[in-house]
């Protein structure tokens, strides 16, 4: 289904012509540091943990990356690179087309060569995150596998035809690339859960992706079926990122997912799945999504994970989880605990 409304006015571009993916670069190191979006640099000379590409040839149909920096929203289309003027994250979720509507923008671009500065931030303004649970299978045997009790209850959500559909965040409640994660200090089992996540608009339809890490608690999940709002709820336990690409066309089955742990710099855990392995589709969670809610600042819907460490891993701070989605970047976070 899809929901239909006024389209937003223009408003004008401030653009940076003839940016190639390898000269486009920032600084993110550390959490709220300052980043470098510039011209002209060969990205060999620098480290590759400060090396951030807007301007990436991703899927056939040329989609837009959209990422959300402290100087801006700063989107990106083969070579040309440019900051949006008076638009925000929520005005690209009214939009009832973004692709076409930030492509209108990019060719009205008014300025070039201009170097800007600024931070990368989460790529989220005022919508809710969701989320979709046991999608696939092998979420189904790892739900199964936890359960002290009612485990038959998984294996009925995987076969039914309404899918598991959760709330997961509200804005203040997500991080962004390169930002900490949060574990509970409640917990003694605690995991990444690598997911493709939907960009979804006020009408109802798809208009991007991004990454997304849906932290989850797998002890408390285990204990009772119903404390899963503590299981997946709290600050910190939801991460998207680095950006939103925004494109007409959904990605292909074969796309590959991703995810390490690495552990005082040494690789601890790596699992991959694809799409394909996902059992519903794309547009069935939305559909199902939006059939009793609205969403007037458009929403953002993780959509399960196909990846399960062993039992015995469980994050601890100072794990770095990085999570690749083919086509659509490389989320990557340093774990905390959260405080008392």
């Amino acid at each position: 289904m899809k929901r239909r409304g006024p389209s937003r006015a223009c408003h004008g571009i401030a653009g940076v012509h003839g940016v190639s993916s390898d000269s486009v670069s920032a600084d993110f190191g550390t959490p709220g540091g300052r980043g470098y979006f510039r011209t002209g640099v060969d990205p060999a000379t620098l480290p590759s943990r400060e090396i951030f590409q807007f301007a990436v040839p991703i899927m056939n149909d040329d989609p837009i990356r959209l990422s959300r920096t402290t100087h801006g929203l700063v989107a990106s289309r083969g070579e040309i690179s440019g900051v949006l003027a008076e638009v925000t994250i929520d005005d690209v979720f009214g939009f009832e087309s973004a692709h076409g509507e930030l492509e209108r923008r990019l060719n009205d671009r008014v300025a070039a060569g201009q170097e800007l500065e600024g931070s990368l931030l989460p790529p989220i303004g005022q919508q809710e995150v969701w989320a979709a649970g046991v999608t696939y299978l092998r979420s189904r045997r790892a739900r199964i596998e936890e359960s002290q009790k009612d485990a038959d209850i998984y294996d009925r959500v995987y076969e039914a035809t309404r899918p598991e559909l959760f709330f997961k965040a509200s804005s203040h409640r997500v991080v962004g690339h390169r930002q900490p994660i949060v574990i509970r200090r409640d917990s003694n089992w605690n995991v990444p859960e690598a997911e493709l996540t939907l960009a979804v608009n006020a009408h109802g339809a798809i208009f991007g992706f991004t990454a997304g890490n849906d932290v989850s608690s797998r002890q408390l999940e285990g204990e009772n079926p119903l404390y899963l709002s503590q299981a997946k709820i709290w600050d910190g336990s939801c991460s998207l990122g680095p950006s939103i690409v925004v494109t007409d066309s959904a990605p292909p089955e074969e796309t590959a997912i991703a995810v390490t742990i690495e552990r005082g710099q040494k690789l601890l855990f790596h699992g991959e799945t694809r799409l394909a392995e996902m059992k519903r589709s794309l547009d069935e969670l939305v559909e199902y999504l939006f059939s009793e809610c609205s969403f007037p600042h458009g929403v953002f819907l993780m959509t399960g994970t196909g990846i399960v460490p062993e039992a015995e891993l469980s994050l601890i701070p100072g794990d770095v989880v990085s999570i690749e989605i083919e086509g659509i970047g490389t989320l990557v976070n340093p774990v905390v605990r959260s405080e008392a």
